[in-house]
């Protein structure tokens, strides 16, 4: 069916058709979108019988296949069955509170909430930030909410929440002075600014939230920065890569969402508060935990047990591991991905056209690579990237593997790094 013509008037229609048609021709040729039939490690069996090694998933560290994520998955499907379906403020079962009190300890001196998803965070917690309902964080002022233009898609779509309470703009955290502008234009108009960031970006680099918390704190604005990628990769006890920005302790303007399903090895999401005055006017108001069932029970065990992981020395290997196969990759292919040298779990290679990139998607998935290839408008208009999420778990061969087939491949290089709306999850 032929969609009706956009009116331009909506960011659903917008979407729709700016998206490219490229990414129809990679599903149709199985490019991505894979099926994935087994798994032993980073290698996987697809539905159509062949084995190769993936690049795709963002579970950073390998704790997903980690033994005990497993015995506590399983265990707790004995007790419980796969789910105790209810919201969180009518039934739970124990590891809820057992997972948000080593969530503490993991991220001391804040309170933590546990939610089904990062973006149920957001949809949760940041209507009750824009109305000045947090107790930690009054809004003297009607908000204005300043969205970073590479944010991931699951901030961007709620703008129309966002103008519900104050006027939405966008600015680049990469640049400076449109960091400067967008906190002025709020000071101008009496406003109180609400940046909201990623951390790690899931195509481009790394945002200074540090810096970025200083001068939103000086302009009496907060910073909302959702580090889904960022989670477990970095810091003591896998804390991630903001917080470790932060020196270990989240200054009194910032409000942190986080990801247990990426780096962390589980499934949901987490925000960290600043008190429990706050996390109790969420759990009170925030609609995903009002009207929304809570992780599945196996999940929440896994996810007991991965923060158990985070506070052994295990989890300094796993990081150790991870930054050795980044450092690997980026020798072997003489810097010429995106975030070569970056702190990032995540490169990628930059080719000028659709067709080269999706030409070398099909040459990566013949020599046993598959990766996630992403195309206008996740990136510049007429240009491809080809993703790759690094693992602990990746064996020196198979960075081998990858670098050898790039340099097969030819016609890559960093390119630009950004992108030109906000990348989808993977």
């Amino acid at each position: 069916m032929t969609p009706p013509p956009s009116s331009g008037s909506n960011w659903m229609a917008i979407r729709r058709d700016r998206t490219s048609a490229t990414l129809d021709r990679a599903f149709a040729e199985e490019l991505t979108g894979h099926t994935v039939t087994a798994r032993d490690g980073k290698r996987v069996t697809l539905r159509d019988g062949s084995t190769v090694t993936e690049f795709v998933s963002c579970s950073y560290l390998g704790l997903e296949s980690h033994p005990a994520l497993a015995e506590a998955a399983i265990e707790a499907t004995r007790v419980f069955g796969v789910h105790l379906s209810s919201s969180r403020n009518r039934m739970r079962p124990h590891y809820l509170p057992e997972l948000e009190e080593l969530l503490g300890q993991i991220y001391p001196g804040t309170a933590p909430c546990v939610f089904t998803s990062t973006s149920n965070v957001h949809l949760g917690v940041l209507p009750l930030l824009g109305s000045g309902s947090l107790p930690s964080h009054p809004v003297p002022h009607e908000p204005h909410f300043l969205v970073d233009q590479t944010a991931h898609a699951s901030l961007q779509v709620l703008r129309g929440i966002f103008e519900q309470f104050g006027p939405v703009s966008r600015f680049r955290s990469a640049e400076p002075d449109s960091v400067r502008e967008a906190l002025e234009r709020a000071r101008q108009q009496r406003r109180t600014p609400v940046m909201l960031v990623d951390g790690v970006g899931s195509m481009n680099g790394l945002v200074p939230v540090a810096e970025l918390a200083e001068l939103t704190a000086r302009a009496g604005g907060y910073l909302y920065v959702d580090d889904a990628h960022g989670i477990s990769i970095e810091g003591a006890s896998g804390a991630g890569y903001a917080l470790h920005a932060f020196g270990g302790r989240l200054p009194r303007n910032v409000i942190l969402a986080g990801s247990l399903s990426k780096g962390f090895g589980g499934s949901g999401g987490f925000l960290l508060a600043a008190t429990q005055q706050d996390v109790a006017v969420v759990r009170k108001l925030a609609n995903p935990l009002v009207f929304g069932h809570s992780v599945m029970v196996p999940m929440m065990a896994a996810n007991v047990a991965a923060a158990r992981v985070h506070l052994s020395p295990e989890i300094a290997d796993l990081q150790e591991r991870l930054w050795a196969n980044a450092a690997h990759l980026d020798d072997l292919t003489g810097g010429k991905l995106a975030n070569a040298q970056v702190r990032s779990p995540i490169r990628g290679a930059v080719f000028d056209s659709e067709d080269a990139g999706l030409e070398a998607t099909r040459l990566l998935k013949r020599r046993g690579v598959i990766m996630l290839p992403a195309f206008y408008p996740t990136v510049p208009e007429g240009t491809a990237l080809l993703r790759f999420a690094l693992s602990a778990l990746h064996a020196p061969e198979d960075i081998a593997l990858l670098a050898t087939t790039l340099e097969e491949v030819g016609g890559y290089g960093s390119g630009t790094r950004g992108t030109s709306q906000a990348a989808a999850r993977g």
